[in-house]
């Protein structure tokens, strides 16, 4: 059983027991979360497209923390005209542990 999910403006296939990363979610961790903005459920033959969301459908997650990911380095250069610019980028994140899919 999966079911394609949408947060922070992208869509997620989960399962239970999956770990993800999500943009940030305001939750502490530990807490349990409800997302409710559910694309796609599939259950083997059965499969329920939402339009746009499935109706009566959600998914239990659980947060597991709050994090930054890696450095990502922005370089601007322009050639012949001694420009260069150099600048560092960390996202924040929330990982989360899928309960279940209802």
């Amino acid at each position: 059983m999966f079911a394609v999910v949408e947060t922070g403006g992208k869509q997620y296939r989960v399962f239970p027991g999956q770990k993800l990363k999500v943009e940030k979610l305001d939750a502490a961790p530990g807490a349990s979360l409800t997302l409710d903005k559910v694309l796609l459920v599939a259950d083997g033959e059965n499969v329920q497209v939402g339009a746009p969301y499935v109706s009566g459908a959600k998914v239990e997650a659980k947060v597991l923390e709050q994090g930054r990911g890696d450095k990502k380095i922005i370089f601007k250069y322009h050639s012949k005209t001694r420009y260069k610019k150099k600048k560092g980028h960390r996202q924040h994140f929330t990982e989360l542990e899928i309960v279940s899919v209802n």
